[in-house]
């Protein structure tokens, strides 16, 4: 039951307060009821909630269809610990009579929930017994959704394309590996798929620390789909490159690896710590700098920049179901505009004749295409350079019609491997001398 209670707290937290999920979770200190938990109930606990997040559409229908007035007003965390019951009886497969006798518990321990002891009970029960008949009837992908997100994906990718993107969202995304050297050794030393472009794909549950190689630093995790912009910097081998809002370092990493000479620039301290932290297991080296990048004067300029740029993240939502609770239609138009200021520093900080690649992990298109369509507006020495999906052995479907990355989270990375990568955006620019 304690781990019930915490995720009944994770959920409430991240819809009614936009915290992040893993944010709440480490934040033991602000909630009693993740204090104590051991790892293997924090595990337990994040999982419930992160289905409970993954497929709310979903279970606020069920809910909805056995009560006639939904989740009374006042009621404490009676909603939440409905959807984490239903998140248990629909798709986690737990024992019903267990999930709903621990839900009225739950109720019958809150001050203003306890009231709803038996509409809690009565309401799981009759989810429980209809929960096939209802997902058949049930589309997964819409109600999934939120509205401002799926009118969005209709306008840019059309009704097709909305759908694909939904209906990738409702599987939890596996773990992608990115190594220093020797990608076929480790793939076979770690049990994993090595894919085309060079990233080894897990199946792996459990502890990162427990992969053959963490420990000696050979690989980090790392999206597929995110390894890609560094790529499209070409041989950067004894190049100055900075990687702009670098934290927590991945792509610094692969830079490093490659033989760069990186300064990785961040404004967050606490992020930073983490980017030191990977680079100190892995045994790379980069000049980490705490400051903002709109404030920044570096003594001399770049041979090459990387500006993964703050965004809303829409690419990343198999691994964060969260995130669709964190933003809002707004956030797009307020990130845009610091896109915007990001994309003309960096410009100033590259050599004339240097590359810069810009990239997010959105799928919004005023935070890809617009930005740089807008970009090539105002600054006529930025030249758009075409990518070719040969470059880092991808595929030509990743490449859109301006010549830029363009990835999606149904996307198949390799014609056997398990479908999926987060949506991302990169553009290639030559700076004219």
């Amino acid at each position: 039951i304690a781990a019930r209670d915490a995720a009944a707290v994770l959920v409430h937290e991240v819809i009614s307060n936009r915290r992040p999920l893993d944010d709440v979770l480490l934040d033991a200190a602000a909630f009693p009821q993740l204090a104590d938990l051991s790892r293997a109930d924090r595990g337990f606990a994040r999982a419930i909630a992160a289905t409970s997040l993954r497929r709310l559409g979903q279970i606020d229908d069920a809910l909805s269809r056995f009560m006639d007035r939904g989740v009374p007003d006042n009621s404490g965390l009676l909603r939440e610990i409905l959807l984490i019951a239903g998140a248990q009886l629909m798709f986690l497969d737990s024992p019903p009579h267990a999930v709903i006798n621990v839900a009225v518990q739950q109720a019958k321990r809150g001050y203003k929930s306890r009231r709803y002891d038996k509409l809690t009970n009565a309401v799981l029960r009759r989810v429980s017994e209809n929960a096939a008949s209802i997902l058949k009837e049930q589309d997964a992908a819409r109600l999934n959704t939120p509205n401002w997100l799926w009118n969005a994906w209709v306008r840019a990718y059309g009704k097709d394309g909305a759908r694909r993107i939904g209906e990738a969202h409702q599987h939890q995304a596996l773990l992608d590996l990115t190594v220093k050297r020797d990608p076929q050794r480790w793939a076979k030393k770690t049990g994993g798929e090595l894919l085309p472009t060079g990233a080894i794909r897990l199946k792996h549950k459990g502890r990162i620390e427990k992969i053959d190689g963490f420990d000696e630093g050979a690989w980090w995790v790392q999206d597929m789909a995110a390894a890609l912009p560094v790529k499209l910097l070409g041989d950067v081998r004894g190049q100055s490159v900075a990687d702009l809002a670098a934290a927590p370092g991945g792509k610094t990493a692969q830079l490093a690896a490659l033989g760069a000479q990186v300064t990785s620039v961040d404004w967050s301290a606490g992020r930073l710590g983490r980017l030191r932290e990977n680079l100190q297991r892995l045994n790379l080296k980069a000049e980490v700098i705490k400051a903002d990048i709109l404030e920044w004067k570096p003594k001399e300029k770049f041979d090459a920049i990387l500006l993964d740029a703050p965004c809303t993240a829409t690419g990343t939502i198999r691994r964060h179901p969260d995130l669709p609770f964190l933003k809002k239609k707004a956030d797009i138009d307020e990130l845009a505009k610091i896109q915007m200021r990001l994309l003309d520093r960096a410009l100033t900080l590259l050599k004339p004749g240097g590359l810069m690649v810009y990239c997010v992990c959105s799928l919004q298109p005023e935070e890809g295409p617009q930005q740089i369509e807008a970009l090539l507006e105002r600054n006529k020495k930025a030249q758009l350079l075409a990518v070719d999906a040969s470059e880092f052995n991808g595929r030509p479907q990743w490449i859109n019609e301006e010549g830029c990355l363009r990835t999606f989270p149904y996307q198949l990375p390799a014609d056997d491997a398990a479908p999926g990568m987060d949506g991302f955006f990169a553009a290639r620019l030559r700076l004219k001398k």
